[in-house]
């Protein structure tokens, strides 16, 4: 570049949680790669939870490559998560000030923002402050972020706030949205739980409402699927906003780029966990069978009662397959996650359980045959990129849509009720690794997989929107 030219530096900021962390730095890592210059700004809890589970150095950058943080103002002991509106509130009043302030003190100044869209309450208004452009990154599906933007449609036409609890379980739920652009036969139970409220303030409510919206102040979104997943859906939000750049999986750009390059940039970086990985998961998955292991994590911020996960311990137990079970810690609210003494004798062949692991190596190994999963969209975007079928239990969020696209649409998952049975659990374990309706699943999932590939590969539709996203970074970083 002429040295007359800026040269892009793009500062990225991530909601403070594992899945939004991981899915942020994997775009920035591929970007660095590309050759633009990257700020990556967690909260000072994330940067030293990402510095304790990965090492001392996980976090030391690389040339073009820095990470800084913020404060998040949220007093709390080491591995404690504030409440979740608590952090919103704060993302919204305690944020702006300390990520402007840290942008205008980079020794390079920075000529765009990538925000994670559930933070653009305040990013929007930072970049303004700071004179440049800014891009939403939704780490969700393309379904997941449409039903979040849908929102304030939903309160307008009086579909939410709920009138009462019994809304819950009168059968209200069942009610089919049938006006969302790109999805058939949605019905309200099948919407991010956020709608589930009967509290017109509610804080989630309200705060999703504001931040979906902002996708109508900027000119560029950048959403983690591919074309030929959701089809349908991405054309839709293609009509409704000026450029949307579908990017996913990002993991498989990165696969690509050959490992002598990786070694001479930061591209081998590993540090997305928030837990300490146990590399023993791996080690334990050699000595078993192609497909023959099932795999459970019901991901970062799910929490049940001990009850629930005495059954569906048992229910593993009893399906007679091998599982690899996560159970991180906060898993079991208000309780540790202790497994009654005989289930542990009982398991011994059979089972093994850890608190975290590196989940893409594992989803890739080839004794999975299957995932037991909450359906949040990390573990759905890998678990399709290595053709695995599951099971859905989902548990909040987003994960209600994209469990329903997995068994519905996709094709290639079985839908688990909230209630935990051992019993149920059990047979669904049995349906999904050895069953008719498993094998088709397993199958579906394989081509899924390759459809993924094929948005990765050469002249893919996620690799050439990320050669446009570039150009276009380049292009507006000049101004």
């Amino acid at each position: 570049m002429a040295t007359t030219e800026k040269r892009p530096h793009v500062i990225f900021i991530p909601l403070p949680s594992q899945s939004h962390v991981k899915a942020m730095l994997k775009l920035a890592q591929l970007l660095h790669h590309k050759g633009l210059q990257i700020t990556f700004v967690n909260t000072e809890f994330i940067h030293e939870r990402l510095v304790n589970s990965g090492g001392a150095h996980t976090l030391d950058g690389s040339d073009g490559f820095r990470f800084a943080t913020i404060p998040d103002s949220i007093p709390r002991r080491s591995e404690e998560k504030p409440a979740m509106d608590l952090l919103l509130h704060h993302i919204e009043t305690s944020f702006l000030a300390p990520f402007v302030e840290l942008a205008r003190k980079l020794p390079t100044p920075p000529t765009l923002i990538i925000s994670d869209g559930v933070v653009s309450v305040f990013t929007t208004d930072a970049a303004k402050k700071l004179g440049i452009p800014i891009m939403l990154y939704w780490t969700v599906a393309a379904c997941g972020f449409m039903v979040s933007y849908q929102t304030k449609s939903l309160i307008e036409k009086g579909f939410i706030p709920l009138k009462d609890e019994s809304y819950l379980t009168n059968g209200y739920l069942e009610t089919i949205i049938d006006w969302i652009p790109g999805m058939k036969g949605i019905q309200l139970k099948h919407l991010p739980s956020h709608i589930r409220t009967t509290n017109p303030d509610d804080k989630i409510l309200k705060f999703i409402t504001e931040s979906t919206q902002k996708a109508h102040n900027v000119e560029y979104n950048i959403i983690h699927t591919f074309d030929a997943l959701e089809a349908t859906i991405v054309n839709a939000l293609s009509s409704m906003f000026p450029h949307v750049y579908t990017v996913g999986p990002v993991q498989l750009l990165l696969n690509q780029i050959p490992a002598e390059e990786k070694q001479a940039t930061m591209s081998n970086f590993d540090g997305y966990s928030l837990w300490k990985e146990e590399p023993e998961c791996l080690q334990w998955l050699e000595s078993k069978e192609p497909k023959s292991v099932i795999y459970v994590n019901f991901g970062s911020s799910t929490v049940m009662s001990l009850q629930d996960l005495t059954e569906f311990g048992w229910g593993l137990a009893n399906s007679n397959h091998y599982f690899l079970w996560i159970i991180r810690s906060g898993l079991v609210v208000g309780e540790s996650a202790v497994l009654p003494p005989e289930f542990e004798e009982h398991i011994k062949e059979k089972g093994f359980i850890a608190s975290w692991c590196p989940q893409e190596k594992v989803l890739e190994h080839p004794s999975i045959g299957g995932f037991l999963t909450h359906g949040g969209w990390g573990s759905t975007i890998e678990s399709l990129s290595a053709g695995v079928p599951m099971i859905c239990w989902p548990y909040g969020w987003d994960q209600p849509t994209n469990c329903r696209y997995i068994y519905k649409e996709w094709e290639v998952g079985l839908e688990m009720v909230k209630d935990v049975k051992r019993e149920d659990v059990s047979k669904l374990v049995h349906e999904l690794m050895l069953g008719e309706e498993g094998h088709r699943m397993m199958n579906k999932a394989m081509e899924w997989k390759e459809k993924a590939y094929a948005a990765t590969g050469p002249g893919g539709s996620s690799s050439l929107n990320v050669h446009k996203l570039v150009e276009e970074i380049v292009m507006l970083s000049r101004n």
